[in-house]
C-alpha cells in the first residue's frame, strides 16, 4: 500500500516537471496524424505517458544534433503509443536514446560456418539494443507522418524490438507473454503470417508491408507492429489473423 502510494507520488511529480506544454503537444499531433486520430481519452493518456517517458529517459544527440523539446516530445509520443493500455514497464530495461541527425553507417562483423571473419558497412536508420540505448535517425522520425502511408515508422519499429526483449530473451518476435500457451498461440500465428508474407514476395508479389520483414521473425514482427499502430486498415487487410493478436496484446485497436 505505501509502495504504490510512493509511486503514484513519484508519477505526479514527473507529469508535473515533464509536461508537454500544450502548444507542443498541439504541434506533434499535427505532425503525426496517427497520434491525433485517437480519441480524447487515448490522446490525454498519450500525454502523459509522454510526460512520465521524458521523466525516466535519456536523450543524447549525436553528429552535431542538438536535443530540443520538439525531438525528445516526437520520439516519446511515439515510443508510447504502442503501452497505452499496457504501461511503461516494458521499457524499464534500458535508458539512452541517442539521436543522429540522418542515417549511419555501422560497422558489422559476420563469421561464416567456416570460422572465416567478413567486415561489411550496414546503413541504419534505427536500431535497439538489449539494456540500451535505442538509436534513431532524426530525419525519420521527423517524417513518419508522411511515411506511415507505407506502414512505415522507425520508432515504433525499434521500440518493438525493446518490447520483443523486454521477457530477457533474444529478440524472437515473442513479447512477454503470460504462460507457455500464450507463447505457443503468439507463434502460431506469427509464424503462420510470416511464411504467407515470405511467399508472397517469392512469388513476386508485392504487399503493403515492407519486405524487410522478411529478414527474420523479428523484424517481421517489428514491420507489422508498426504498421498496425500507424496504418491499420491496411495491415488488417492484408494480415487479418496477426491484427487481431495485436489488439488483443496491446488492448487497442486503431482501426476503430
Amino acid at each position: 500500500m505505501i509502495a504504490r502510494w510512493w509511486r503514484r507520488r513519484r508519477e505526479l511529480h514527473a507529469l508535473r516537471t515533464h509536461a508537454v506544454p500544450q502548444a507542443l503537444w498541439q504541434h506533434t499531433l499535427e505532425r503525426y496524424p496517427f497520434l491525433a486520430a485517437r480519441d480524447d481519452a487515448a490522446r490525454a493518456r498519450l500525454r502523459e505517458l509522454t510526460a512520465l517517458f521524458l521523466s525516466r529517459k535519456e536523450f543524447s544527440g549525436a553528429g552535431g544534433l542538438q536535443i530540443s523539446d520538439e525531438i525528445a516530445v516526437a520520439i516519446a509520443a511515439q515510443a508510447c503509443l504502442p503501452l497505452l493500455a499496457l504501461g511503461l514497464g516494458m521499457y524499464d530495461g534500458f535508458v539512452g536514446i541517442v539521436v543522429h541527425p540522418d542515417e549511419v553507417r555501422a560497422r558489422r562483423e559476420l563469421i561464416d560456418e567456416a570460422g572465416v571473419v567478413h567486415h561489411y558497412d550496414e546503413t541504419l536508420i534505427g536500431e535497439a539494443m538489449e539494456g540500451g540505448p535505442v538509436m534513431l535517425s532524426w530525419r525519420d522520425v521527423a517524417g513518419a507522418g508522411e511515411s506511415a502511408a507505407l506502414g512505415c515508422n522507425v520508432v515504433i519499429h525499434e521500440f518493438m524490438h525493446v518490447i520483443d526483449m523486454a521477457d530477457g530473451r533474444p529478440a524472437d518476435g515473442l513479447p512477454p507473454l503470460p504462460d507457455r500457451a500464450a507463447r505457443e498461440h503468439w507463434q502460431r500465428v506469427l509464424q503462420a503470417s510470416y511464411q504467407r508474407f515470405c511467399r508472397a514476395l517469392e512469388a513476386g508479389r508485392e504487399p503493403f508491408l515492407d519486405p524487410y520483414g522478411a529478414e527474420a521473425i523479428e523484424e517481421f514482427f517489428a514491420v507489422t507492429a508498426e504498421a498496425f499502430f500507424v496504418a491499420p486498415h491496411a495491415l488488417r487487410d492484408e494480415q487479418p489473423q496477426l491484427y487481431e493478436l495485436f489488439v488483443g496484446y496491446f488492448k487497442q485497436d486503431p482501426s476503430a
